[in-house]
């Protein structure tokens, strides 16, 4: 018997890999719990400050179940896009080291556009998800209402909605963005709690917008 379990377990483990990664998958992203997204997106960005890829990777991962319905094996594979590319871009100083990034979001948003429903335009996403991460950056040329409108541009069209349905997502987001970089190295739990808080409203309002406008 003990032979037997030996090989099996192998075996059966292979098969649920295989099938995880290469069985079509399709579900509705418009269904996902916001408060639970919100709590993974805040710990995300603390890895991401903290420079722990390694952890940022595994949260993803989570994410992409708890958001998009992956299957356990393919969130990781999606993940590694996503955690790779924004290391990548973390080290870039110029636009010629961030566009190092776009190849990973492509392949983050493909993973995203296999999964879904409704097809996803993966390489505008792909381009306008890496344009707000660099104007974030380029501040004194894009002030934060831009970042706003380009996140808002980004869920609109995952989502199939119109931008004006979900501004408050992008803008309380936005908000939390500034907040930490207002705090820097002297944030604090508190500060912590009160980015999730804002989070937490984000994803609460996007999930409304997104069922709300996708209501027959």
């Amino acid at each position: 018997m003990k032979r037997i379990l030996t090989w099996l377990f192998p075996l059966l483990l292979s098969g649920w890999i295989v099938a995880d990664l290469l069985i079509p998958r399709q579900v509705d992203l418009r269904q996902f719990d916001p408060a639970e997204v919100a709590r993974l997106d805040g710990l995300m960005w603390r890895s991401y400050y903290e420079r722990k890829p390694l952890l940022l990777f595994w949260q993803s991962a989570e994410l992409l179940r708890k958001q998009v319905h992956a299957p356990f094996w393919r969130s990781f594979v999606i993940s590694y896009h996503a955690a790779k590319a924004a290391f990548v871009f973390k080290d870039g100083k110029n636009r010629a080291d961030y566009n190092r990034a776009l190849p990973d979001l492509n392949a983050f948003y493909e993973g995203i556009n296999q999964l879904s429903k409704r097809p996803v335009d993966v390489s505008k996403a792909a381009r306008n998800e890496l344009e707000w991460w660099i104007i974030r950056r380029e501040r004194e040329q894009h002030p934060p209402a831009e970042w706003a409108a380009l996140q808002t541009q980004v869920v609109a069209d995952l989502y199939h909605v119109p931008p004006a349905t979900c501004t408050d997502y992008g803008r309380l987001r936005t908000e939390a963005m500034l907040f930490r970089d207002q705090r820097g190295e002297a944030i604090t739990e508190a500060d912590w709690q009160r980015i999730d808080n804002l989070l937490r409203q984000s994803y609460q309002s996007l999930y409304q917008a997104v069922n709300i406008s996708s209501a027959p």
